[in-house]
């Protein structure tokens, strides 16, 4: 590539090379895979460079996104492990324990007698 074009990817954040001493540009085997998937999605597929970075940007996003749901599958297993138990609000608003893909128990019908008077504070 001319150094004018891997200058203007680095201007844009296509790619972020390391820096030498004398202000150089060093670029790593991922960077050079970066510059060689920009030139492929420029040349062959005819995307402009605000769409290519675009493209990256929801790449590295869908990337995080999987390794966040990754780690919440995880979390969820492990707790699943520990504990056989999930809390619940039962009927009446109160929390109680339960098993996995199991309802709270529902309360028992009180056979109590309620007077409600109208009007009396």
């Amino acid at each position: 590539m001319h150094p004018q074009t891997l200058r203007q990817y680095d201007r844009l954040g296509l790619v972020s090379p390391q820096r030498a001493p004398g202000r150089g540009r060093r670029y790593s085997a991922r960077d050079v895979a970066r510059l060689r998937e920009v030139q492929r999605l420029s040349q062959e597929d005819g995307v402009n460079l605000a769409g290519i970075k675009r493209i990256m940007e929801l790449e590295k996003q869908v990337e995080t996104l999987t390794d966040r749901v990754q780690l919440l599958a995880e979390e969820v297993h492990r707790l699943r492990q520990v504990s056989g138990r999930v809390f619940a609000a039962g009927a009446g608003g109160d929390i109680v324990a339960t098993s996995v893909g199991r309802r709270p128990p529902s309360p028992s019908r009180s056979r109590a007698l309620v007077l409600w008077r109208p009007g009396r504070g």
